[in-house]
């Protein structure tokens, strides 16, 4: 599929350039979409909850009553979960909460969730362009131009520009990528996804 190409000023400048089908005209896989973002969330987990159980709750190991005739039930230790300030029965202990998924899984996630983006009318592709120095007005500006100041937008660049990133970073919701650090949780959780030009001919490179 063809996609016009549009400058700074949000207006298009008479180019336009092909979109790969194999990334951008798939039926979309709603099940390894679903995979793929679980596992991006999973891998997100620290996993370093703990808990103390009985045996590591510090306290007295005298038997705090007798066994038989209180009328109560039989209790050996104030250190037992039922008892106030005692340990906890079944509590979180640190864990590796990271999955695994096979790369042809990704693949076809990632495009899934591309092709379910260039459905829905949500890719822009601009020009490239930088600034001599940090300016986020004038990346707010372009912004303002292309019609999604205020939306979740994901910048899609060929190679990190330090300059745009300064420029774009203080900016809510707007968060640049290299394309080769794309992946299908981040393609579905923004509003619209902005290409450079030369990152549309590198992602065809890369994939």
């Amino acid at each position: 599929m063809k996609i016009n190409i549009v400058d700074t000023n949000g207006k298009e400048n008479g180019k336009s350039i092909e979109l790969p089908e194999s990334l951008f005209g798939i039926e979309p896989n709603e099940h390894v979409m679903y995979l793929a973002v679980k596992q991006y969330l999973a891998n997100q987990r620290q996993g370093t909850h703990s808990s103390r159980d009985r045996g590591e709750i510090r306290g007295s190991t005298r038997k705090i009553k007798r066994q038989k005739g209180t009328g109560t039930a039989r209790a050996g230790s104030i250190k037992s979960p039922v008892f106030r300030g005692g340990g906890r029965m079944f509590g979180p202990k640190p864990r590796n909460y990271s999955l695994k998924l096979n790369k042809k899984v990704k693949s076809l996630a990632r495009a899934s969730a591309l092709s379910v983006k260039a459905k829905a009318g949500a890719i822009i592709v601009v020009e490239d362009f930088s600034f001599d120095k940090p300016k986020t007005k004038e990346y707010s500006n372009v912004l303002n131009n292309l019609g999604i100041l205020n939306k979740k937008v994901l910048h899609l660049v060929s190679e990190n520009d330090k300059t745009l990133l300064l420029s774009n970073r203080n900016i809510p919701k707007v968060n640049m990528k290299e394309v080769r650090e794309l992946n299908t949780y981040e393609i579905l959780n923004s509003d619209k996804l902005v290409f450079f030009e030369s990152a549309i001919e590198k992602i065809k490179e890369i994939f």
